[in-house]
């Protein structure tokens, strides 16, 4: 078994949409990003990468890619998920948090959980998401961006 951990971060726009967890999250400021700037999704792509010593999601979808430019972070998620395949392992579990002020995001929690799942092609029961806040502390906590951290378990012939 391996382990593996992710960390992201971008900031809030007005007027962007909010993807988290490959969900649209109802809220008058979005993430910005090269991609959809979902940033549970790319702490959880790197924490899959660095469980299997595959490098980070820069090395795969760099921000200097056309081809990138608003893509689907699940999207990408699926094919990282359908490297580790490739290369022989297996994902166990997730277990990630999302630090955000606003908006409250528990009504969202189940399809993030589950759109994650499908992605990985794993049971919901092996994903786990989080979310917290900074209670007004740093530059999650005065609205200005999220980050999110994800750890990753992996099992493989390697």
């Amino acid at each position: 078994m391996r382990v593996g951990h992710g960390y992201d971060a971008h900031r809030l726009e007005t007027g962007r949409p909010l993807i988290l967890g490959g969900v649209e999250i109802h809220s008058e400021k979005g993430l910005v990003g090269h991609s959809d700037a979902d940033v549970l999704v790319h702490a959880i792509m790197d924490a899959l990468l660095g469980a299997a010593a595959m490098g980070d999601i820069g090395d795969y979808f760099p921000d200097t890619d056309a081809k990138w430019h608003g893509a689907s972070s699940v999207g990408m998620m699926k094919e990282v998920a359908g490297m580790l395949v490739k290369a022989g392992w297996v994902v166990n579990n997730i277990d990630s948090t999302i630090v955000a002020q606003a908006p409250k995001l528990a009504p969202y929690i189940s399809e993030m959980r589950e759109t994650l799942a499908q992605a990985l092609n794993i049971d919901t029961d092996r994903v786990s998401v989080k979310a917290t806040t900074t209670e007004g502390m740093g530059f999650a906590g005065q609205g200005a961006g999220m980050e999110a951290y994800a750890v990753a378990t992996i099992t493989g012939s390697r």
